[in-house]
């Protein structure tokens, strides 16, 4: 017998009970019939415990408990066909898309620890892939190197490997590490805003391959993440190690900005993901070392008007999955799905492993899938409709469940489709790999 049910029940509740009905309150307590509410009062602090009952008959016979209810039966019975339905259209689910491992690039060197891939983006027109990281240069890949005419020989599938050299149609050299890069909406010049570990973010026209716009107002602390608005391409973004999420004009001086803000109590804790709503609407969204990410109205920057609470320690990056949702994802090793309409939370993601490093995040917002890197060197894709990964692919020999000497350490999806979709992948050791996806026919 538990001694701390007899005591609640004594002290908080004030009435003795037999311990044969004690003894059957806890029996029922243990099917979900009855359960032990902890609640806290407003006005002191004491602790109140009160019996919640859950589908249970108020017409019930302590001294046989063995008597079933028939209403229960039913509901138990309800319940029970209710989660077969739900495992079948899960199983269903997780059978929707086939993907397959297409195309290796890898660095061909030794030491490519010095050559991680921070970052991966395709162009507006999906024909171009950029990537930037450690080794100071933006490679530049077209897509049609990155995924050739599918070769099948006697219904075997081939993965094609390529060197960067070879693979990579030219590249940028860069001052500084590279840690983000995002396209100018609406430039048909090839504009690629770029931040990096000096604080500095820069503009690069890719047709001339040199930069024309450069803004350095983190004094110097590292940028995380640049972003720009769809309402106004000149708009952008930034976040930063200083703690503040920056707003500017390119078209504007360089030492002024927009606005300003500093997201986390005390402005300490490091912006790490910043992104403007794709669907046009004055929000931008912000993820914080602070263990939360928030959401700005451009027109009024003095007050986040959502808060997105939830994960246990950092926000490394913040997506828009649609007009109404938004996926965050903490080096708490999960995702989480949140509500724009009340900041409330609607699913959480779990499967792969971070716990310190920048793993990447991505979503196809046509079909619904998130992408994700993991400190144990896997790719984990996610149907937003689920909670558990319906896809895993390992890099290298590291186990699922455990470390590996590499990670995954970004992502990208690319977004044109609706039966095929295209996802490539980086790795702390410099690789490049491209998987494709199709949408099975039922």
């Amino acid at each position: 017998m538990d001694v701390e049910w007899i005591e609640i029940l004594k002290n908080e509740k004030g009435i003795t009970l037999s311990l044969y009905f004690i003894n059957y309150l806890r029996k029922i307590s243990l099917d979900g019939s009855l359960s032990l509410v902890r609640k806290r009062r407003d006005s002191d602090t004491a602790v109140t415990y009160e019996w919640e009952m859950r589908n249970f008959s108020t017409q019930f016979n302590p001294q046989t408990p063995e008597l079933e209810n028939p209403k229960i039966q039913e509901d138990q019975k309800r319940e029970h066909n209710t989660e077969e339905e739900e495992e079948e259209e899960e199983e269903r689910s997780r059978c929707d898309w086939e993907f397959t491992h297409s195309t290796v690039v890898s660095s061909g060197t030794a030491g490519a620890a010095t050559d991680t891939i921070g970052v991966i983006e395709f162009d507006p027109s999906d024909t171009l892939v950029v990537t930037g990281g450690i080794a100071r240069k933006i490679r530049v890949y077209s897509v049609k190197t990155l995924l050739p005419e599918e070769n099948h020989k006697h219904g075997e599938h081939h993965v094609r490997s390529l060197e960067h050299n070879n693979a990579c149609d030219y590249y940028i050299y860069t001052p500084a590490k590279l840690s983000s890069l995002r396209w100018k909406p609406g430039s048909s010049d090839g504009i690629l805003g770029a931040g990096d570990y000096d604080g500095v973010v820069t503009e690069y026209d890719l047709h001339r391959k040199i930069p024309i716009f450069e803004r350095d107002e983190h004094g110097g602390r590292r940028v995380w993440s640049v972003d720009y608005s769809h309402w106004d391409p000149f708009v952008g973004a930034s976040g930063s190690d200083d703690g503040t999420m920056q707003m500017w004009d390119s078209r504007c001086d360089a030492t002024a900005s927009i606005a300003k803000v500093r997201p986390s109590a005390g402005g300490r804790a490091a912006v790490c993901c910043v992104e403007f709503n794709p669907y046009g609407d004055p929000l931008v969204a912000v993820g914080c070392a602070d263990r939360r990410a928030y959401g700005y109205d451009v027109r009024k920057m003095a007050d986040p008007v959502l808060i997105f609470d939830g994960h246990q320690k950092p926000v490394a990056y913040v997506r828009f999955m649609d007009e109404r949702m938004m996926v965050t994802s903490g080096t708490d090793g999960s995702l989480r799905l949140w509500s724009m309409d009340d900041g409330g939370l609607i699913r959480v993601y779990m499967g792969h492993v971070n716990t310190r490093n920048f793993v990447g995040l991505s979503v196809w917002r046509t079909g619904g899938l998130l992408g994700c890197g993991s400190e144990n060197n896997h790719v984990f894709v996610y149907d937003k409709r689920w909670g558990d990964p319906v896809w895993v692919h390992g890099f290298g020999g590291g186990s699922r469940d455990g470390y590996d000497p590499n990670y995954v350490s970004s992502v990208c999806w690319r977004q044109s489709g609706e039966d095929g979709c295209t996802l490539v992948a980086g790795g702390s050791d410099g690789s490049l790999q491209v998987i494709v996806g199709k949408r099975r026919a039922f």
